[in-house]
């Protein structure tokens, strides 16, 4: 069944591909970006380009998740065009690189504003419509750092990939009851295919960095280095993608709680699996095992 689709942070990366994979699947992908008439307007232009190119309904609209009035405006926009929207998948991000003893309290809230903050925003404009309908779905794109093995100098990023984590697993069960799903996506580090890399933050204060390097010189090139060494050679970053169609395809009521796509492998499945269990085993014992799908 078509569904209609908000996606965020979609201008490229793991956004613009499950954008295109979703519209191909036959669903009506809305990929929001921000500044579609300025920075972002190249993006615009792929995404209309495809769509024309693969007989597809991909649209882009302007969201900025920093903004609550940019995410109730997108929000609107979408359901006064069909009224209404049945998946969220939140996958706006932003990585930082550095001693995160360097980052300044204002940088690293600045992380946490987008990748948690910002799903708080969209959260607040889009559930009181799927409330309302007594259905939906939420893909949160977690990450394998907030359980896996991590490297240094990616801290504050890991920091708030696993508060997002959080959010999405405290909304699974106080949503479960308005019949709204939850299934998080866990990529793993892929080095290449997306601009997380290119496009990371580096912490302003450069006298403490540089102090940094006097014992862990050229740590930071090594982290990408070995990062990418850890992965196959077949890992494509397109899998994270097909597994958000997958999890949109299925049967409401019948889509996986939580789908690892890490082609590294760096535990994070190990760990999840027993926090997962010990999370089901204890709604279990306090009598509200209900909360564990949605109604």
């Amino acid at each position: 069944m078509n569904k209609v689709i908000l996606i965020t942070g979609a201008s490229s990366g793991f956004g613009a591909l499950t954008a295109r994979a979703l519209a191909d699947a036959g669903h009506t992908v809305y990929a929001s970006m921000r500044q579609t008439e300025g920075r972002g307007a190249s993006h615009v232009a792929e995404a209309a380009a495809y769509a024309a190119e693969h007989g597809v309904d991909l649209r882009t609209i302007e969201l900025d998740v920093l903004s609550q009035e940019s995410a109730d405006a997108a929000v609107a926009a979408i359901i006064a065009e069909h009224g209404r929207v049945d998946v969220i998948v939140h996958n706006a991000g932003h990585m930082v690189l550095g001693p995160t003893e360097a980052f300044t309290p204002e940088e690293i809230a600045h992380v946490y504003d987008v990748n948690v903050l910002g799903t708080q925003r969209v959260n607040r404009a889009a559930l009181p419509h799927l409330r309302g309908r007594g259905q939906g779905l939420l893909v949160w794109n977690s990450s394998s750092s907030a359980r896996g093995g991590t490297p240094p100098y990616l801290g504050p990023y890991f920091a708030a990939k696993a508060a997002m984590d959080s959010l999405a697993v405290g909304y699974a069960a106080e949503l479960a009851r308005f019949g709204i799903e939850t299934s998080i996506v866990v990529p793993g580090s892929f080095t290449s295919g997306t601009n997380h890399f290119l496009h990371a933050g580096h912490p302003a204060d450069k006298k403490t960095a540089d102090a940094y390097e006097e014992h862990y010189a050229g740590l930071l090139d090594q982290v990408g280095r070995r990062l990418a060494a850890l992965a196959p050679p077949d890992a494509d970053v397109a899998e994270v993608a097909e597994a958000i169609v997958r999890i949109v395809d299925l049967p409401h009521g019948r889509r996986p709680f939580r789908v690892h796509v890490d082609p590294a492998d760096d535990g994070a499945e190990v760990v999840n699996a027993v926090g997962d269990r010990i999370r089901a085993e204890f709604y279990r014992r306090i009598g509200m095992e209900d909360l564990l799908s949605p109604r």
